[in-house]
């Protein structure tokens, strides 16, 4: 018995071992340079058959200040003070997914989500999230918030196939993110919880896609007075990337799951906006940066009161918007 458990803990030691040597090398070698690829384009193109389009890489600096602020602040509001591991959203994701009764919350960090997708596969389980865990205590020992930042930009899954935000604007709306508008770049932002199942011409059929668009017009698009906002009370992010694989999808789950979150968002569930001392910290709800006009930015922006197509119905304010 003894020497069975001892072969057990020695084969669990080599094996975690082996994981941080691996990793730590490949991170410490993208401090310097892109990767060629990551695992989860890897198991895209093998398991799911998908044709993997090459990512393009940007320098943080040719993402346009707006987005990098929408994205942090909808995706991870505390990603400039924590070292990898918000401990507080992943209490909340626990107590949202007991609500919903399904684990569609992560409760991942920025830096989490990048670990998953250069070296981990889409399959919800625990172990996933401890080495997921363990991979983004790496990445900020070795890398700079900007950096981690970057490789997000480039190589998070933005569809089927489609990785980065460059190349998934390019795809989306035939130019380079640098040349889009603010309305364009939220439905962008707020595909990241379900970029398998929608895309920013189908997201409004998901309620959870819809709150996340609705808060970042309000905040970045077409921004209102504070007071009329609860502009600190995002919508809950961190979906489970393997949610809209699953046999119902994130339209029948995030339906329900979102409605029941709603009561959980009002009482604070959600992340808090950026505070820390990062450059995308900055309180101003308005986009820092000017953007290249194009045609669709000649139409009127859209606000969450109305209609984003002839058939989509009218959206209106959720309780997770409300003061």
């Amino acid at each position: 018995m003894w020497r069975v458990i001892r072969a057990l803990l020695l084969a669990v030691l080599f094996v975690h071992l082996a994981y941080i040597a691996v990793t730590s090398a490949a991170i410490f070698a993208y401090k310097f340079t892109n990767p060629p690829t990551t695992v989860l384009m890897m198991y895209r193109s093998a398991v799911n058959h998908w044709k993997v389009q090459k990512p393009i890489p940007l320098k943080i600096q040719q993402v346009p200040l707006y987005v990098r602020r929408m994205l942090v602040s909808v995706e991870d509001g505390k990603f400039y003070e924590h070292h990898g591991i918000d401990f507080e959203a992943l209490k909340r994701a626990r107590e949202l997914n007991s609500k919903i009764g399904q684990p569609m919350y992560g409760g991942s960090t920025l830096t989490m989500q990048v670990a998953r997708t250069l070296f981990l596969i889409p399959d919800k389980s625990y172990i996933r999230k401890y080495f997921e865990i363990i991979t983004a205590l790496e990445l900020e020992a070795i890398l700079s918030k900007n950096r981690i930042l970057e490789l997000y930009f480039g190589y998070a899954e933005w569809g089927k196939g489609i990785f980065g935000i460059e190349r998934a604007s390019r795809v989306y709306y035939g130019r380079g993110v640098a040349n889009i508008g603010t309305d364009e770049a939220a439905k962008l932002v707020a595909l990241l919880s379900s970029p398998i199942k929608y895309t920013p011409s189908t997201f409004y059929k998901s309620l959870i896609l819809r709150e996340r668009y609705e808060y970042l017009v309000q905040r970045y698009v077409a921004p209102v007075p504070t007071a009329a906002i609860a502009a600190e009370n995002p919508p809950p992010s961190g979906l489970e990337p393997s949610s809209d694989l699953s046999a119902n999808g994130d339209e029948s789950a995030g339906e329900t799951g979102s409605t029941q979150g709603d009561q959980a968002v009002s009482t604070g569930a959600a992340p808090s906006a950026p505070q820390g001392s990062g450059e995308l910290s900055s309180s101003s709800a308005a986009p820092a940066e000017p953007t290249q006009q194009s045609a669709s930015d000649t139409q009127p922006t859209p606000s969450p009161s109305t209609n984003l197509s002839p058939s989509t119905p009218q959206l209106t304010p959720t309780p997770s918007l409300s003061p």
